[in-house]
Formats: structure tokens, sequence, C-alpha cells
């Protein structure tokens, strides 16, 4: 079964790039805060200016369209500006992931070929400048910091005023016709993966697909000009760029950056920011649920949610409504293959449908469920999703055979996640290929149980792997965290699971845990978890 839907994008033809939406932003929502960042604020007008000062810099530097400059930090508002103004100097993002070591920063930076980094000065308590310095010299690489750095000076960086000084060479209007010149097809950015099968490959994306799609996702979930919107997902992800920083300035919301998650701050800027639009994974909701301080926070501006994952519990969707107190409450799915974006529920759409499934292809992309054969199957039959249309990847930077092994000859993306489509065209997402384990020849996909045992009244969290078993093959494992002074025992939870789940279902362990180890997007990293109970 094959979901098409044909493009009908609200966006003008003459905005077809991010240095063109600021522009038009600017003229569009004037006065309004675009980016506030502690007590750092810049309207929409002004935002072009602050941009192309960023640009200028960079073109004296000698950054020409088409180079790569990367971005190694956590969310701020200087984040947002570096990236503006290097797509506006026509150069191509290279986010970075803050949790990396310098190693494999560098792997990335050598790579992407990039000739400068944006760097936070301190973070996590890690010189990131100064591992950096260890690897490259200054002939190789520079580095901008935007925050102080303590200790000595380092050749091979500068501080941000320092780096804007170098403006002046520059006259803003030819900055201004590079930025203009920056059309739909050039590259945006090139986003390495989380290369969990292999080593991190580059992920080439266009403008003119960024603002096609989060365009769909502004109109959907109905983010409006003056929206504050924290964006707590990662700017070096999809979710907190794309469907984030980008997403506010299609909306004329303001843009809120959070330097790392944490639920007493989270809840505390809820209330004292007026946040109106909190996106997240479903840990991030999971864990303001399970906060010792819930209910005596005010939680009465928030009004958007969306979230994405194999499955949702439905049950989630139930307590984000209740007690997070949110209105639009929806799903969507994506990958950066495909720039972030592939389906997304509408918030009219009825609860059922919103809790269990991803929705329908957003327009201009048709999703199709194939076999291992490569054959289309019909509704509610399972298998890979598959995608196709105007904002699949460009390719693999540079790895013409991964790309050719990712997106077949009729131009099919293949995902290499498993679900279904009904007849409708809704997609529910079983899980990932890979997560996938088999026990006792019935296959058994974690998102699926995780999804009964998060319904259990004790439970916070709860991640499911495939172990090894003798008899069975492979088992599940289950790893659990408890509401704050909950108690549960792992025979008691056995009980529970064997009245709810088909028995080949039912985890053979359970851990009880203090926390979830999670990455800088929040989501749980199962790898850490198999590699926990395997020292056990």
């Amino acid at each position: 079964m094959t979901i098409n839907n044909s493009l009908n994008s609200s966006i003008s033809n003459e905005v077809d790039s991010i240095p063109k939406l600021v522009f038009a932003a600017a003229k569009r929502h004037g006065q309004l805060i675009a980016i506030e960042d502690g007590e750092a604020k810049i309207t929409y007008q002004d935002l072009p200016t602050e941009s192309l000062n960023v640009s200028r810099a960079l073109i004296a530097f000698g950054i020409k369209p088409g180079d790569r400059v990367a971005i190694w930090g956590a969310n701020s508002g200087r984040w947002v500006l570096a990236a503006i103004g290097l797509q506006m100097a026509g150069a191509v993002l290279v986010p970075i992931n803050t949790r990396m070591k310098a190693v494999e920063a560098a792997e990335i930076i050598n790579r992407s070929g990039a000739k400068l980094v944006f760097s936070v000065g301190d973070f996590l308590k890690s010189d990131y400048p100064g591992e950096l310095a260890k690897l490259f010299t200054p002939q190789q690489l520079s580095i901008v910091t935007l925050t102080p750095r303590k200790g000595e000076p380092l050749d091979i960086c500068c501080d941000w005023q320092s780096f804007l000084a170098r403006k002046d060479s520059i006259d803003e209007r030819s900055a201004r016709e590079i930025a203009l010149g920056v059309g739909a097809d050039n590259l945006s950015d090139l986003m390495f993966t989380s290369g969990t099968t292999g080593k991190p490959k580059g992920v080439m994306s266009r403008h003119g697909a960024i603002i096609k799609a989060f365009s769909v996702f502004v109109k959907t979930l109905g983010i409006v000009p003056g929206d504050r919107y924290l964006v707590v997902n990662p700017f070096f992800h999809a979710f907190g760029y794309k469907a984030g920083w980008v997403s506010c300035l299609l909306a004329g919301a303001t843009i809120l950056p959070q330097a790392v998650f944490d639920a007493d701050d989270v809840l505390a800027r809820i209330s004292q920011d007026k946040i109106t639009v909190l996106p997240g994974p479903p840990t991030l909701y999971l864990s303001l649920l399970a906060h010792p301080q819930l209910a005596s926070a005010n939680l009465s501006s928030l009004r958007i949610a969306v979230t994405g994952a194999a499955t949702i519990p439905p049950i989630l969707i139930e307590r984000m409504r209740e007690l997070l107190g949110f209105k639009v409450v929806t799903t969507a799915y994506g990958l950066t293959e495909c720039g972030g974006l592939a389906s997304i529920c509408g918030i009219d759409t009825d609860v059922a449908t919103i809790a269990s499934t991803s929705g329908r292809a957003i327009e201009g992309t048709e999703i199709a469920i194939m076999s291992e054969q490569g054959e289309i199957l019909g509704a509610n039959e399972t298998g890979e999703i598959c995608i196709r249309g105007f904002h699949v990847m460009k390719g693999y930077f540079e790895q013409p055979q991964a790309t050719a092994e990712t997106i077949d000859k009729d131009n099919w993306l293949h995902t290499g996640d498993v679900g279904h489509l009904d007849k409708n065209g809704y997609l529910s997402i079983t899980d990932r290929l890979k997560d996938m384990y088999i026990s006792g020849g019935f296959n058994c996909y974690p998102a699926e149980i995780e999804a009964v045992l998060i319904e259990h009244s004790a439970i916070a969290q709860v991640a499911v792997v495939g172990i090894k078993d003798e008899r069975m093959g492979e088992v599940g494992c289950a790893f659990i965290t408890l509401k704050s002074s909950a108690e549960l025992d792992e025979a008691t939870l056995m009980t529970w699971c064997r009245e709810r789940m088909a028995n080949y279902r039912v985890p053979r362990k359970i851990k009880i845990i203090d926390a979830m180890p999670v990455n800088a997007s929040n989501k749980v990293v199962k790898a850490e978890l198999i590699k926990h109970f395997m020292q056990q």
C-alpha cells in the first residue's frame, strides 16, 4: 500500500531558503521577539542584521558558498545566529553532537572538510576548544567560542566579539546579495547520523525541503506569531533544529533555547517564561509527569505538544492532556535522511488514532510498506517503512555506495523502521528492524511491550531489550524506573505482565534501576542497558 499526498505549500516561491525566510520574517513579524536567551533578546526586525554580521565575519574569514562550517555546542541564541549567518554566507551547516568526545568531533570535522567550528567555551565540565586544540593546528582549523572560555588563550581560537569585529571589512550590501542567492537546491546542512550500525554518515539536505516540510509542521500544529517555544531538543538534531528554531521562524514564534534537559529547570521555565509550545521525545514528558513537584507547578500556559517514537502509549497522551494541561497533543515521524519529518497526525484527529499512529504522509510525500523482497504490501501488513518525496536527502556525503544501499532505483528511502499503514493511510510504527528480537520463533517488538508496561501505575519509564537465551534464542529484559515514592517488586510485575500479554512477549528478566541512560536528545540508550545487564 502506498500513500501519496500532493504538495500545496503555503510558503510563497520567493521563500525557498533559510536566509530568505529570515528576511521575510523580519517584514512579517517586526517587533516580535525572535530569540530570547536569558537577558538577550533579538526582535525579528533586527534578526537579519545580527545574522548578516556573522555572515560578513565569515566571508572576511574566507568562507565561500559550499564550504562547510561546524557548530559544536549546546542550544543557545548564538548557536542560532551562527547557523543562520553561515547559511547566509552560502555555507553548509555541520551540527556536532555535544555528547561526543573531541576525537569523535574531530572525525566529523575532518570528514566534512569544515574550515571553522563554532564551539562553546565550556560545557558539561569540558573544555571543548582546548580538547580540539590538541588534535588540530591553527593552520588546520579555526575555532570561534560562543561562550567565554577559561584557561590560557589558544592560538587556534578567538572569542565571539573578536570574531564579529572582522565584519567591518565586508559591507552589508554584498553579504546580503550572497544570502539572497541561496536557493532551494543549495545544501542547507550536513547532519551526521548516530552511527549505531557503523561510522556516522553525513546526510545532505537542501534548503527548499526544510521550508516546505516544516511549513506543514507549523500549519498542522497551529503554531502562531507570538507563541513561546522552549526548544529542549538539541539543535544538532533535526527535532531541535528544523522542528525547533526553523519552525519558530516560519511561524513568528519566539525561540527560547534550553541548553540541557533538567526537569526542575523546565518546570520552572514553563511558568516563568510562559511557554506555550514544548515538543519532545516521550522521555521528556515522562520525566515531567514523574516529577514530585508536578502538582504544584504552574503549567497553565502550555498549549502544544508533539512527540514521536516507535509506539506512543495511549496512556501517555491522556496524562499529557490531563496532568500537563496540553490542549494540542499529537505525534509525528521522521528521520535525518528525510529531513526529520515524513508524517504527522492532524490535531483534529481522534485521540485513539493520535495515540496509536504517527499520522499520515505530509504533503508531497509517499509512504509505502515493503516486504524483505521489495514488494509493496497492503493495508495493515507489517514491513519496512519506505519514503519517497521532495525532502528525501540528496545522499550521504562522499558515500555513493551507502546512498545506493539506502535509496533504491525507484527513489524509495529505506528507513529501517518497521510498521504498517491502515486503510486511511495512517502510519503505525512497530519498531526499528534492529531492535526486534525473536523469542521462541515469535517476532517481538520492544515498543509494543513497553506500551503495555508503562500503563502500570508505579512505573515512570521502561525500556525493553532482547538478550540471548540458550533455550528461546532471545528473551526480553525490561528495565524499569519507578515513580517517586512508588514500590514494586520484580515478581509482582512479572505476574501483572502475564495477565496482559501473550506469553512470548512477557519479559523473562526485569531490572528496576534508578535512572535510564539517555543521550543528548533525551532518548534512552539501549546499548548501555544491555551493557549494564551483561555486567550483572
